[in-house]
Formats: structure tokens, C-alpha cells, sequence
């Protein structure tokens, strides 16, 4: 079976649809699915889905692209983070590609806002989920400053060199490959995905985003994560069983509440 260890299942587009997402991924050999919060004001929604079905579970953060949202303070974090059936802090990072006028220089709230979710990580020894993009070098530098070598978690949706995957690798982060990684213009990612160990590696849809081909340009689902896994498979020349398997086997040890919800 496989897992779908980043989705936005809360977003509009499945608001009627998610008995018919449920049963695709259950078709699908899709048994599990992390629902990933973006704000604190649609935590609840996020949360609700964890509380609702059980196979889902649930983070607490707030992504570095939303600047016009409910600032999350450490005790935000912290009282979420203790709800049942919430296993990590994010998703969170750095993203330096939507600067729309303003510098790097100008992104200091962002900066500061990840150093807030790193604490709460290291306060509540969840897993963080990272966002980074073309922001790689301050990623590393602040998770290395601010996490004092206590925090872990993953790299989601993971389309940086394999300089990035090393330096992620060795703080003891896992790498998560999403569609993109079967998209023809890929083939540097897919290098990537080779170096990365096996059981080092999560699968994920980011849906609604990135669907893979043969769906690409077409709403994701949770359903599609085999397509990730098949492509995962073919670069490290193994069995898309084989590689559901050990995903499947990371994410339970990454997001360690799973196991004992």
C-alpha cells in the first residue's frame, strides 16, 4: 500500500468530491494521507479531516508564500500541535521565487516566521515539514542555527540539486518526491532521486497541485501517488511494491504519532 505523505485535501476543490477522493485512493492501494495545513485559519478544516476519517492525520503551520494571514506565534504552534491526530509542524521554509518588487533582504518575516515553526519542532520533537524554493542556501543555514541539531523531518515536494539533498540528508531530514519527478524535463531531479537513499525517501501528490503524468495540468489526487512510485521505482530499478513499501515504512518512523494513534 502506499502512502500519500502531502496533500491539501481541505482546499475547495474537494469540498464535493471527497467521498469519490476516498474511494479512488482506497482503488488506488492508497491507504494513508497527510493533510497539510497552509494557515492557521484553515487549520480547523485540516484538522477536521484528520478527526473525520482515520486514515488521515494533520500539521500545524503556515506557509512562507502567505504574508496576509494570521502571523503564528511559538504557542499558536505549541497548543495546536498537541491536538490529537496532529503529527507535524508545517508545511514551513523559505520562498524567495514570488518576491513581487521586494528583495531578499525584504523577506526577514519570513525568516523569522520559520524560525518560530523550528521551535516549536524542537520544543515538540514533531517533524517539520519544509518548503523551500530558491531559497535553498538560507533553508539549510537557519535549520542548522535555530534547530541546534534537534529537529528533524522532511524536504516536501523536493526539486533542488543534489548539493541540497546531501546537506538535508545529513541534519537526518527525509527527501518527499511528488509528480514532478515523472515529468519529461525532470531528468535532473531524477538524478537526484538515485543518490537519495531508499530509505531516506517519502512519496507525495502535494494535490491539488503537480498531478503526474499521464495527468499532468489536471487536478491531483491522492490516487495518483502510485505514478510517483512507479517513476521512483524505475530510477532506482526496483518494484513500485517495493518502493511503497519502504515509503511507507519512512513515513510511519518520520511521523512517529501515526503508530500510536
Amino acid at each position: 500500500m502506499f502512502v500519500d505523505s502531502h496533500c491539501h485535501l481541505n482546499f475547495p476543490q474537494y469540498t464535493e468530491q471527497l467521498d469519490q477522493v476516498r474511494a479512488e485512493m482506497a482503488a488506488a492501494g492508497v491507504d494513508r494521507a497527510l493533510c497539510i495545513s497552509t494557515t492557521l485559519e484553515e487549520f480547523p478544516q485540516v484538522h477536521d479531516l484528520a478527526l473525520r476519517f482515520d486514515n488521515f492525520w494533520a500539521t500545524v503551520g503556515v506557509h512562507p508564500d502567505n504574508d496576509d494571514v494570521l502571523e503564528p506565534s511559538l504557542d499558536d504552534l505549541l497548543t495546536r500541535a498537541a491536538l490529537p491526530r496532529v503529527v507535524g509542524i508545517g508545511e514551513t521554509g523559505l520562498d524567495y521565487y514570488r518576491l513581487e518588487g521586494r528583495s531578499v533582504d525584504d523577506m526577514d518575516w519570513q525568516r523569522e516566521r520559520f524560525r518560530v515553526h523550528i521551535e516549536a519542532a524542537r520544543q515538540t520533537r514533531l517533524p517539520l515539514v519544509i518548503h523551500t524554493r530558491q531559497a535553498s542556501d538560507d533553508t539549510i543555514a537557519i535549520l542548522r542555527e535555530a534547530g541546534q541539531g534537534e529537529v528533524t523531518g522532511v524536504f516536501h515536494c523536493f526539486t533542488e540539486t543534489e548539493a541540497v539533498a546531501r546537506a538535508a540528508l545529513d541534519m537526518g531530514f527525509m527527501i518527499s518526491f511528488s509528480g514532478i519527478l515523472t515529468f519529461k524535463n525532470a531528468a535532473d531531479l531524477r538524478d537526484v532521486a538515485r543518490f537519495v537513499p531508499l530509505d531516506r525517501c517519502l512519496i507525495e501528490t502535494d494535490s491539488p497541485y503537480l498531478a503526474p503524468a499521464p495527468y499532468r495540468g489536471k487536478t491531483n489526487t491522492p490516487a495518483y501517488v502510485p505514478y510517483v512510485a512507479k517513476q521512483l521505482a524505475d530510477v532506482k530499478g526496483l518494484s513500485p511494491e517495493a518502493v511503497g513499501e519502504a515509503t511507507s515504512a519512512n513515513f510511519e518512523e518520520l511521523f512517529s504519532r501515526v503508530r500510536a494513534a
